[in-house]
C-alpha cells in the first residue's frame, strides 16, 4: 500500500522498525550493538574511497556516530545488511529530496562479487516504492567503479548523465555517474520476473 508523504519525518518513523528479508540477507536497522561489526566492515579505503561520506579511516567512534544520527534522523532510511546473521554492509535511501530519494549502500570488501549489494539494493528499491507515493529514485556510482555500476543497471537504473560529487575520504570531488529509476520501469521490471518465476 502506498503511504503519501507529507512529511519524510513523519512516514519514515512509522516504516523504521521493519525488516527486509530477501533469498539470501536480512536487512534491519542498525544498533550500538553492531558498532564492532560496522567499524570492521567499514574501515577499509577502497570503501570509503568509492562512498561520498565514509572517512578512512573509520573508527568505532564512527559507527557510534553513524547508528546514533540515523536513530534520530527521519531523512535517512538506513539497513544493516546480514547474511547468516553477520553484517556484510549498508544500504538505504537518503530522503533530502522527498521527490528524488537517493539510494545508496557499500559492502564490506570480503563479500565483494557475491551479489550481496545487487540482492540488497533491490530489496531496498521494491520497499521504497511499494511503501511511499514516489515516482523515481536515483542513485550514483564513480565513474572508475564498474561494480557499483553494474550493480545499479541490474536493478533498472538508467545513466542520466555525470556530476562531480565530494567524497570525504578523498578530500576533493571526483565524477560520479549518475541514475535513475522510475515508477513505470521499476514496475515493468517486477512483472517480468514475476512471470520468469511462476514459469519455473
Amino acid at each position: 500500500m502506498l503511504q503519501d508523504i507529507p512529511t519524510p519525518t513523519l512516514a519514515l518513523r512509522e516504516t523504521r522498525p521493519f525488516v527486509l528479508e530477501t533469498e539470501r540477507l536480512s536487512l534491519r536497522k542498525p544498533t550500538l550493538a553492531d558498532v564492532k561489526a560496522i567499524a570492521a566492515l567499514a574501515n577499509d579505503r577502497r570503501i570509503a574511497e568509492m562512498t561520498r561520506r565514509l572517512p578512512h579511516p573509520y573508527t568505532q567512534d564512527d559507527a557510534v556516530r553513524f547508528v546514533e544520527a540515523v536513530a534520530g534522523d527521519s531523512s535517512e532510511t538506513v539497513f544493516l545488511i546480514e547474511h547468516n546473521h553477520a553484517p556484510v554492509g549498508v544500504a538505504g535511501v537518503d530522503w533530502s529530496e522527498p521527490d528524488a530519494p537517493e539510494l545508496g549502500y557499500w559492502i564490506g570488501v570480503d563479500c565483494w562479487g557475491r551479489g550481496f549489494a545487487t540482492e540488497a539494493a533491490r530489496a531496498v528499491i521494491d520497499y521504497t516504492f511499494e511503501t511511499f507515493a514516489i515516482d523515481r529514485m536515483i542513485s550514483g556510482a564513480r565513474v572508475v567503479n564498474p561494480a557499483s555500476r553494474n550493480v545499479l543497471e541490474k536493478c533498472g537504473f538508467q545513466w542520466s548523465g555525470v556530476e562531480l560529487r565530494r567524497f570525504r575520504a578523498l578530500g576533493s570531488s571526483t565524477p560520479v555517474d549518475r541514475f535513475r529509476l522510475t515508477r513505470g520501469v521499476w514496475s515493468s521490471l517486477k512483472n517480468w520476473s514475476n512471470a520468469a518465476r511462476r514459469e519455473r
